[in-house]
């Protein structure tokens, strides 16, 4: 195996690793024993938590990244573009109700602990914003584009959080059906049919 993959694939454990477990709660020893690397290896690519969280942070941003190009690409419709957005929470409701919004969760994480990469996991958050701001403007909602990406932002972290807390997968299906409702009633008059 390649320096190059090594490195890959201790960042998908950690980023795995932080998810499930929390950033805090996941040792060195934790992330090597995942990838069946001896320390002394893995401190060849990685010298400190700190590093692998940054790293974890870019593979995160470039993924989330990815995926909205590729809603982008498969429909001119911003509203189906959003729609992806809040299916989402369907889409990866298994590991929602285990261990929450994986953005959400590494946020409050960091912010508790005054971590200085917390505004770069916030910058997760910021490109979910920017990106439905982007869609609700092309909906025709310019002015409020960026309240409404909000109020979709908070929406699937409540949901998330909720899900979580009372493990209920019915209230993720009963809560994207009212977002995606929701979002049908901010079309402009002229193009609600």
């Amino acid at each position: 195996m390649s320096a190059e993959s090594t490195r890959q694939e201790i960042v998908k454990a950690a980023d795995r690793l932080f998810y499930e477990r929390g950033f805090e709660a996941t040792s060195f020893a934790d992330i090597a024993a995942a990838v069946r690397l001896s320390r002394g290896n893995f401190y060849y690519h990685f010298k400190t938590k700190n590093d692998i969280l940054d790293a974890v942070i870019a593979l995160r941003l470039a993924n989330t990244g990815r995926m909205l190009e590729a809603w982008e690409s498969a429909t001119d419709d911003p509203a189906e573009r959003i729609r992806s957005f809040i299916r989402i929470l369907v889409m990866n409701r298994a590991k929602i109700l285990l261990y929450g919004c994986p953005v959400g969760s590494l946020c409050n994480e960091l912010a508790k602990l005054h971590h200085a990469a917390k505004d770069d996991a916030t910058s997760l958050f910021t490109l979910f914003r920017d990106w439905l701001a982007r869609q609700f403007s092309a909906l025709g909602r310019e002015a409020e584009s960026d309240a409404l990406a909000m109020h979709v932002l908070m929406r699937s972290q409540g949901v998330a959080i909720l899900a979580t807390a009372f493990g209920d997968d019915d209230f993720i299906d009963r809560e994207v059906e009212e977002m995606c409702a929701w979002l049908e009633a901010q079309r402009p008059a002229a193009d609600h049919s």
